[in-house]
């Protein structure tokens, strides 16, 4: 027996509908933030078999508590940061007496500058290949070569705390339980010999354990302004660039649409390969052949738990704003009763209280509106097809003959334009709300005396109108709130929505390691903006552009290195490359800036 389908329009204004929103709302706040990780690792007990942690016994092997919280910070304040193996670096690490005690924190800075490196940036490749070589020959599972910097407080006599950077450290990612202290030791000295060949003695070598990782219907809505009800939900329906999508026959993967591109009335998206291709299909040129009646590789908005998680999101903002109506509603009787005992500041009160009362109302109807929208015309997969794969060339990165090395992941999609032109905005990115438009100003241009040249649009949708040189990423073009150069960056995507980060002056290298061998490949990187910021990215992101603060396209995001799930680093090819040379190089009349 076949139950009936559900009336969604008059469903949502139901008291059952109501329940379930307010239960929504309860447990999306039970999951909301994470707490310290310190004590769930029993740093403070002794090392038996209940212990999460294990000492490193070996001669050159860090104590514990200063392997498991040196790096304290890098992921933020609430999570452990990466696991330290051993440094080269002389600083003394003064570590906590137990868990109620303060963790010093330690801050990832970006590399501009360098008394020789900075003279040759040839010489940084150099090193890097040979380093990696290095690595190899000394059987290190190493994951990352990344050049940094780090800043920490130190504590002083009157308390205020002294801000020390670090040296310039080449900062190894390895495998998590494969290195030891003494292997990292041994290697190590092979690569301070390399640095002193080229002239070198004020570089630190650091091992901490990483992994890398990638980061995997009706027509679209325009996109809506700060005041309008749904500005907290829509963002993922609309046309502005980051829209989340997957494959029709693998909804299970989710990434995000990075930019568009034109030839002639046709619509292309570009995003990452690894979003729409499992690697259990191989690596393979693809290319779609309507003449041979190929199969299309349909693509279609938001996969499975996409289209979920913006269901149950919905369904949480109004249970969170039914419980805002019951206080609005306690606070409008109270002040009506003062303003008819004639106290005037309650009267002017109380009309701000009832048009706040009379908003959030007017927004839950639109809210439920919308959501019994999404159910009837979105949940049927179909009518979130948006376009189908016409090109994917295979995954290359160092194995690629005669190239920089630069991670190739790249799938064209031809999007139907049906769906995007009535109100398509081009190439731009809605900067969202999550953070407000000043502190937005404030984070792109921390110092008063060094303008960023970042204006934020009065609509949030943010133009985008050039590509910058892969020579302008060495280059930094403005300071953080302490005075230190650096290039900030911006990124929208589907998991950590919109983020601002630091661009790297110095490339990375990066190995993945699979099940059908090794990946290596030569990356941008970019760090996060400060310890209180999260992660520039997480699994999901992947294919996201990274743009700069003068409105320019910086890099296609690919992956990142860290915890699983999310990034210390993230890492990506540079826009010029991918622009000029892999695309262009199959779509000769692509235009990436036009006319709607």
């Amino acid at each position: 027996m076949h139950s009936s389908p559900v009336d969604w329009t008059s469903h949502v204004f139901s008291d059952a509908f109501d329940r379930d929103c307010n239960l929504q709302s309860k447990r999306s706040l039970s999951h909301s933030g994470s707490s310290a990780s310190y004590h769930r690792l029993k740093l403070w007990d002794n090392d038996d078999a209940s212990s999460m942690t294990s000492v490193d016994s070996s001669a050159h092997g860090v104590p514990k508590l200063e392997a498991y919280l040196y790096f304290h910070g890098i992921r933020g304040t609430r999570k452990a940061g990466p696991k330290l193996i051993w440094r080269s670096s002389t600083d003394v690490f003064s570590p906590p007496t137990g868990p109620s005690q303060d963790i010093r924190a330690i801050q990832l800075l970006t590399v501009h500058e360098h008394a020789i490196l900075g003279k040759d940036k040839m010489m940084w490749k150099l090193i890097l290949e040979e380093t990696v070589k290095h690595l190899d020959t000394k059987s290190i599972k190493h994951t990352t070569v990344d050049l940094v910097r780090f800043r920490r407080e130190e504590p002083t006599e009157d308390g205020r705390g002294n801000l020390v950077t670090s040296p310039v450290t080449i900062w190894i990612g390895v495998l998590p339980n494969s290195t030891n202290g003494d292997a990292a030791f041994d290697s190590a000295q092979g690569i301070s010999e390399l640095l002193k060949r080229h002239g070198i003695d004020d570089i630190d070598i650091v091992y901490r354990e990483s992994q890398a990782h990638p980061l995997s219907g009706p027509i679209l809505y325009a996109p809506v302004n700060d005041f309008h009800p749904l500005k907290s939900v829509i963002d993922w329906v609309t046309t502005p660039l980051s829209l989340p999508i997957a494959g029709l026959r693998t909804r299970h993967m989710q990434g995000t649409l990075g930019f568009y591109f034109k030839i002639g009335d046709d619509l292309y998206g570009v995003t990452a390969r690894h979003v729409l291709f499992p690697d259990t299909e191989g690596n393979d040129l693809y290319r779609y052949n309507a003449s041979s009646h190929q199969k299309k590789r349909r693509v279609i908005l938001m996969g499975n738990r996409g289209f979920d998680d913006l269901l149950t999101s919905i369904k949480a903002l109004i249970g969170t704003l039914n419980n805002t109506i019951v206080v609005l509603e306690k606070s409008v009787k109270t002040y009506t009763a003062r303003a008819q005992g004639g106290n005037q500041q309650a009267a002017t009160d109380l009309v701000k209280y009832q048009q706040n009362l009379d908003d959030t109302k007017n927004t839950i109807v639109k809210l439920k509106n919308f959501y019994a929208t999404l159910r009837k015309d979105w949940s049927d997969v179909n009518n979130r097809v948006i376009g189908h794969v016409v090109w994917s060339p295979p995954i290359t990165g160092l194995n690629a003959p005669d190239g920089p090395g630069y991670t190739q992941d790249v799938c064209v999609i031809k999007l139907d334009k049906r769906k995007f032109l009535p109100n398509f905005q081009g190439n731009v990115i809605d900067l969202g709300t999550e953070i407000d438009s000043g502190k937005f100003m404030d984070l792109l241009s921390p110092q008063l005396d060094v303008p960023s040249g970042f204006d934020y649009p009065e609509d949030r949708l943010y133009q985008l109108k050039a590509i910058l040189a892969a020579t302008k990423i060495q280059e930094p073009n403005s300071q953080d709130i302490k005075g230190d150069p650096t290039r900030f960056v911006i990124k929208r995507g589907v998991a950590t929505l919109t983020t601002v980060g630091r661009l790297n002056g110095f490339e990375s290298h990066q190995r993945r390691y699979t099940l059908l061998g090794t990946f290596d490949s030569v990356e941008a990187a970019v760090y996060p903006y400060n310890n209180n910021s999260g992660p520039f990215s997480r699994g999901g992101d992947s294919g996201a552009a990274i743009v700069g603060a003068n409105n320019d396209i910086v890099a296609q995001l690919t992956g990142g290195a860290g915890s699983t799930g999310s990034s210390d680093i993230t890492y990506g090819a540079p826009m010029e490359w991918l622009w000029n040379v892999v695309i262009k190089g199959e779509f000769p009349d692509a235009a990436l800036f036009f006319d709607n």
